[in-house]
């Protein structure tokens, strides 16, 4: 499967982004959906993923409530709508797919960058 992230820019402390991230290829519906991001100097880590179906999200914690992931598999895009933004949150995002199997081992996109100013 092929994905394309996009929606990344340059926003305030405070403000929102919405990531989209498409996907063509095979069954998206096949797929769980997730987000990672990595910033400057520091390891990737999840910041959500989304189950086959929509039904289930996972936030790494330090969303603390301010995102949401969400995916239209009649669409195949999955969301990640971030408000309350903060400078730390500045990172290159990734979207990614997998089977049955580990992020790792399965698909990415090629990133967009998200800065988030003071």
């Amino acid at each position: 499967v092929q994905l394309q992230a996009s929606g990344g820019g340059l926003v305030q402390a405070g403000g929102s982004l919405r990531l989209s991230c498409a996907a063509s290829g095979r069954t998206f519906s096949n797929y769980v959906m997730g987000w990672f991001r990595r910033a400057p100097g520091k390891e990737r880590e999840i910041v959500a993923s989304i189950s086959r179906s929509g039904g289930k999200a996972y936030f790494g914690n330090f969303v603390e409530g301010r995102f949401t992931i969400s995916r239209d598999n009649s669409n195949i895009v999955v969301y990640l709508q971030m408000n309350s933004l903060k400078p730390e949150d500045t990172a290159v995002y990734y979207c990614a797919a997998r089977d049955f199997g580990t992020f790792e081992n399965g698909y990415w996109g090629q990133g967009t960058q998200v800065t988030v100013s003071s």
